[in-house]
């Protein structure tokens, strides 16, 4: 039972967001903050994500019962009552918006509270009606990134805007490789996605420019000064790498399989960045 309410949660998604919340908050607050103040930060997000989540699967039900990946998820297979997944999802909204608000700050709050909404209500309604509820669900998921940082910094200036347009930029080609492979699974729920509405060559050339401007949006941390060339020469070549490796689908003999490893090489991509930038303010 606890793990159906874990697993409701989707925590890979959690954990990965609040991986980047914290490279947001170590990169604003170079290393100089308190233990209690990071540990509010991090399950405040973790908390409010994880509410999302669990709204998103309550809204999702319907549809995960159509597509394989999804169908014995605990909502669709009936494991866990939609009053229940309620109940829990605002419990969680709760403890992560009391958290942030109490012992982290206002704004920090209220950008968890914009990414919240946007996913569950904007996203949701979005990914039904077009392809392009992608670049929607892409802006929510550029949030946590930006609590972090507004977290440790208690402001929205120019470094946070281009980390969450970093964050938009890399989540284009990570959610075109998924419907890639998964499309036939997109197919069945009658969810509308870019390789279903304008075919593998258009989505593979929108892959690689996305890429490109994310590799440009990377670089303007160093550009404008908010971080050094130890960070710059660490991004340009794991996005180099990425987009090779997007120019290379469109030589792929098998989609699906080829979309996949870009997939998995596009999280390797993310935590190169994370893990770069949460350096970046204490290395040359």
């Amino acid at each position: 039972m606890l793990k159906n309410y874990y697993d409701l949660a989707k925590p890979g998604i959690v954990y990965g967001n609040v991986f980047t919340a914290l490279a947001g908050f170590l990169f604003a607050s170079r290393w100089n903050f308190g233990l209690l103040y990071l540990v509010a930060t991090i399950l405040g997000m973790a908390f409010v994500i994880a509410s999302a989540c669990v709204f998103n699967n309550y809204l999702d039900r319907n549809i995960d019962r159509k597509m394989t990946r999804t169908r014995d998820r605990a909502l669709a297979s009936g494991a866990i009552t939609a009053h229940d997944a309620i109940a829990y999802g605002i419990l969680l909204f709760l403890l992560g918006t009391y958290l942030l608000f109490a012992y982290v700050n206002a704004l920090t709050a209220l950008v968890a509270i914009f990414g919240f909404v946007f996913y569950v209500a904007i996203y949701g309604l979005a990914k039904r009606a077009s392809h392009w509820g992608t670049v929607v669900g892409s802006i929510s998921g550029a949030v946590p990134i930006v609590a972090g940082y507004t977290a440790a910094s208690g402001q929205l200036d120019g470094p946070a805007l281009i980390l969450f347009f970093i964050l938009v930029l890399w989540q284009m080609p990570h959610f075109y490789a998924i419907a890639i492979y998964r499309l036939e699974d997109y197919i069945a729920a009658g969810i509308p996605v870019l390789p279903s509405q304008v075919g593998m060559k258009a989505t593979k050339i929108h892959i690689v420019s996305y890429i490109a401007v994310f590799i440009v949006a990377e670089v303007l941390l160093t550009a404008y000064g908010y971080a050094g060339y130890v960070y710059l020469l660490s991004v340009l070549i794991f996005g180099s790498v990425w987009l090779w490796k997007g120019i290379q689908g469109f030589k792929a003999p098998d989609d699906a399989a080829w979309a996949r490893k870009f997939f998995f090489f596009s999280l390797i991509v993310l935590v190169a960045f994370s893990v770069a930038l949460s350096v970046a303010s204490i290395l040359p």
